[in-house]
Protein backbone atom coordinates (compact mmCIF):
# COMPACT_ATOMS: atom_id res chain seq x y z
CA UNK A 1 0.00 0.00 0.00
CA UNK A 2 1.56 3.53 -0.78
CA UNK A 3 2.89 5.74 2.27
CA UNK A 4 0.45 8.15 1.45
CA UNK A 5 -3.16 5.66 1.89
CA UNK A 6 -1.24 4.26 4.95
CA UNK A 7 -0.60 7.35 6.87
CA UNK A 8 -4.70 7.81 5.98
CA UNK A 9 -5.16 4.61 7.69
CA UNK A 10 -3.33 5.37 10.78
CA UNK A 11 -5.24 8.80 11.02
CA UNK A 12 -8.25 7.04 10.65
CA UNK A 13 -7.59 4.29 13.58
CA UNK A 14 -6.03 6.91 15.41
CA UNK A 15 -8.82 9.66 15.47
CA UNK A 16 -11.34 6.60 16.42
CA UNK A 17 -11.34 7.28 19.85
CA UNK A 18 -11.14 10.69 20.22
CA UNK A 19 -14.63 10.35 17.67
CA UNK A 20 -15.88 7.45 19.94
CA UNK A 21 -15.67 9.68 23.08
CA UNK A 22 -17.57 12.54 21.18
CA UNK A 23 -20.15 10.00 19.90
CA UNK A 24 -20.75 9.13 24.01
CA UNK A 25 -20.98 12.87 24.85
CA UNK A 26 -23.57 13.54 22.78
CA UNK A 27 -25.99 10.49 23.85
CA UNK A 28 -24.92 11.93 27.20
CA UNK A 29 -26.22 15.50 26.39
CA UNK A 30 -28.90 14.02 24.34
CA UNK A 31 -29.75 11.96 27.71
CA UNK A 32 -29.89 8.70 25.82
CA UNK A 33 -27.88 5.34 26.48
CA UNK A 34 -23.94 6.12 26.99
CA UNK A 35 -20.85 4.41 28.03
CA UNK A 36 -19.72 6.88 30.13
CA UNK A 37 -20.91 5.64 33.55
CA UNK A 38 -22.37 7.68 36.25
CA UNK A 39 -19.27 9.65 36.16
CA UNK A 40 -18.58 11.28 32.96
CA UNK A 41 -15.99 13.51 33.80
CA UNK A 42 -13.75 10.67 35.46
CA UNK A 43 -14.54 8.54 32.66
CA UNK A 44 -13.24 10.82 30.09
CA UNK A 45 -10.34 11.66 32.20
CA UNK A 46 -9.42 7.60 32.35
CA UNK A 47 -9.93 7.81 28.67
CA UNK A 48 -8.16 10.38 27.34
CA UNK A 49 -5.08 9.57 29.89
CA UNK A 50 -5.45 5.74 28.41
CA UNK A 51 -4.65 6.77 24.94
CA UNK A 52 -2.21 9.34 25.49
CA UNK A 53 -0.35 6.71 27.23
CA UNK A 54 -0.93 3.99 24.52
CA UNK A 55 -0.04 6.49 21.82
CA UNK A 56 3.94 7.09 23.99
CA UNK A 57 4.35 3.63 24.29
CA UNK A 58 3.56 3.31 20.51
CA UNK A 59 5.96 5.40 19.73
CA UNK A 60 8.21 4.04 21.78
CA UNK A 61 7.56 0.61 20.53
CA UNK A 62 8.76 2.01 16.79
CA UNK A 63 12.53 1.34 17.45
CA UNK A 64 12.49 -2.22 18.34
CA UNK A 65 9.68 -3.25 15.57
CA UNK A 66 12.16 -1.53 13.09
CA UNK A 67 15.40 -3.21 14.76
CA UNK A 68 13.84 -6.80 15.24
CA UNK A 69 11.55 -7.32 11.84
CA UNK A 70 13.42 -4.43 9.69
CA UNK A 71 10.45 -2.73 9.29
CA UNK A 72 11.84 0.69 8.33
CA UNK A 73 8.91 2.12 7.24
CA UNK A 74 7.40 2.75 10.92
CA UNK A 75 9.86 5.94 11.15
CA UNK A 76 7.20 7.76 9.00
CA UNK A 77 4.69 7.27 11.59
CA UNK A 78 6.81 8.24 14.59
CA UNK A 79 6.25 11.81 14.25
CA UNK A 80 2.47 11.66 13.49
CA UNK A 81 1.64 8.95 16.84
CA UNK A 82 4.34 11.67 18.67
CA UNK A 83 1.55 14.31 18.13
CA UNK A 84 -1.28 12.36 18.46
CA UNK A 85 -0.09 11.50 21.95
CA UNK A 86 0.57 15.25 22.62
CA UNK A 87 -3.44 15.57 21.66
CA UNK A 88 -4.85 13.13 23.22
CA UNK A 89 -2.86 14.59 26.83
CA UNK A 90 -4.72 18.37 25.38
CA UNK A 91 -7.85 16.67 25.63
CA UNK A 92 -6.78 15.24 29.28
CA UNK A 93 -5.43 18.63 30.57
CA UNK A 94 -8.55 20.01 29.45
CA UNK A 95 -10.78 17.99 30.63
CA UNK A 96 -8.99 18.35 34.22
CA UNK A 97 -8.93 22.39 33.94
CA UNK A 98 -12.21 22.94 32.22
CA UNK A 99 -14.55 19.77 33.86
CA UNK A 100 -13.41 18.89 36.63
CA UNK A 101 -12.15 22.66 37.95
CA UNK A 102 -14.31 24.66 36.27
CA UNK A 103 -10.81 27.49 35.39
CA UNK A 104 -10.17 27.41 39.17
CA UNK A 105 -6.85 28.30 38.61
CA UNK A 106 -5.57 29.03 42.93
CA UNK A 107 -7.34 25.43 43.06
CA UNK A 108 -5.69 23.30 40.06
CA UNK A 109 -2.19 25.10 41.26
CA UNK A 110 -2.65 23.59 45.09
CA UNK A 111 -4.21 20.03 43.66
CA UNK A 112 -0.85 20.02 41.43
CA UNK A 113 1.66 20.69 44.58
CA UNK A 114 -0.19 18.77 46.96
CA UNK A 115 -1.27 15.56 45.06
CA UNK A 116 1.94 14.05 43.75
CA UNK A 117 -0.11 11.97 41.07
CA UNK A 118 -0.98 15.44 39.49
CA UNK A 119 2.01 16.54 40.16
CA UNK A 120 4.04 13.73 37.82
CA UNK A 121 1.17 14.05 35.54
CA UNK A 122 1.69 17.72 35.03
CA UNK A 123 5.24 17.53 34.62
CA UNK A 124 4.63 14.98 31.93
CA UNK A 125 2.91 17.44 29.81
CA UNK A 126 5.07 20.10 30.15
CA UNK A 127 8.01 18.10 28.81
CA UNK A 128 5.74 16.81 26.02
CA UNK A 129 5.25 20.18 24.63
CA UNK A 130 9.09 21.01 23.88
CA UNK A 131 8.38 17.53 22.17
CA UNK A 132 5.54 18.30 20.12
CA UNK A 133 6.33 21.99 19.64
CA UNK A 134 10.16 20.78 18.04
CA UNK A 135 8.31 18.20 15.63
CA UNK A 136 8.79 19.76 12.37
CA UNK A 137 11.00 19.60 10.22
CA UNK A 138 11.73 23.15 10.32
CA UNK A 139 12.64 22.98 14.14
CA UNK A 140 14.31 19.53 13.10
CA UNK A 141 16.88 21.39 10.95
CA UNK A 142 17.57 24.35 13.65
CA UNK A 143 18.06 22.09 16.19
CA UNK A 144 20.45 19.53 14.06
CA UNK A 145 22.19 16.91 16.68
CA UNK A 146 20.23 18.61 19.81
CA UNK A 147 16.52 17.63 18.30
CA UNK A 148 17.44 13.73 18.87
CA UNK A 149 18.91 14.49 22.72
CA UNK A 150 15.55 16.64 23.08
CA UNK A 151 13.51 14.05 22.28
CA UNK A 152 14.95 11.45 24.35
CA UNK A 153 13.14 13.05 27.20
CA UNK A 154 10.06 10.82 25.85
CA UNK A 155 11.50 8.27 27.90
CA UNK A 156 11.41 9.67 31.17
CA UNK A 157 7.73 11.25 29.84
CA UNK A 158 6.87 7.29 29.44
CA UNK A 159 7.76 6.62 33.23
CA UNK A 160 6.41 9.99 34.48
CA UNK A 161 3.01 9.14 32.80
CA UNK A 162 2.69 5.43 34.13
CA UNK A 163 3.71 6.63 37.65
CA UNK A 164 0.50 9.00 37.12
CA UNK A 165 -1.41 6.20 35.96
CA UNK A 166 -0.34 4.01 38.82
CA UNK A 167 -1.51 6.60 41.44
CA UNK A 168 -4.69 7.56 39.96
CA UNK A 169 -6.21 4.01 40.18
CA UNK A 170 -7.29 3.80 43.66
CA UNK A 171 -8.69 0.17 43.17
CA UNK A 172 -8.08 -1.73 39.80
CA UNK A 173 -4.01 -1.28 39.15
CA UNK A 174 -4.69 -3.87 35.89
CA UNK A 175 -4.30 -1.68 32.86
CA UNK A 176 -1.72 0.77 34.72
CA UNK A 177 0.01 -2.87 35.64
CA UNK A 178 0.10 -3.59 31.55
CA UNK A 179 1.31 -0.03 30.69
CA UNK A 180 3.73 -0.30 32.68
CA UNK A 181 5.04 -4.14 31.83
CA UNK A 182 5.07 -2.46 28.01
CA UNK A 183 7.16 0.27 29.29
CA UNK A 184 9.71 -1.50 31.20
CA UNK A 185 9.69 -4.00 28.29
CA UNK A 186 10.21 -1.17 26.13
CA UNK A 187 12.95 0.43 27.64
CA UNK A 188 14.57 -2.67 28.57
CA UNK A 189 15.36 -3.82 24.65
CA UNK A 190 17.26 0.16 25.06
CA UNK A 191 19.29 -1.34 27.51
CA UNK A 192 19.84 -4.94 26.04
CA UNK A 193 20.77 -3.16 22.73
CA UNK A 194 22.60 -0.31 23.39
CA UNK A 195 23.99 -0.77 27.02
CA UNK A 196 25.64 2.21 29.26
CA UNK A 197 28.98 0.85 28.09
CA UNK A 198 28.54 0.32 24.78
CA UNK A 199 27.12 3.99 24.61
CA UNK A 200 29.89 5.55 26.03
CA UNK A 201 32.68 4.22 23.56
CA UNK A 202 30.39 5.30 20.61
Amino acid sequence: MPLPYLKAVVHFLALLPAAWLMWQGWLLIDFQDNQLTANPIKYIHAFTGDWTIRFILLGLAITPLRRIFGWNILIKFRRMIGLYAFSYVVLHLLNFIVLDYYFDWPTILKEIIKRPAITFGMTAIILLTPLAVTSTRGWIRRLGGKWGKLHKLIYLIGILAVIHNFMMVKADIFQPLIHGIILAGLLGYRLYDKPVWKMRRT
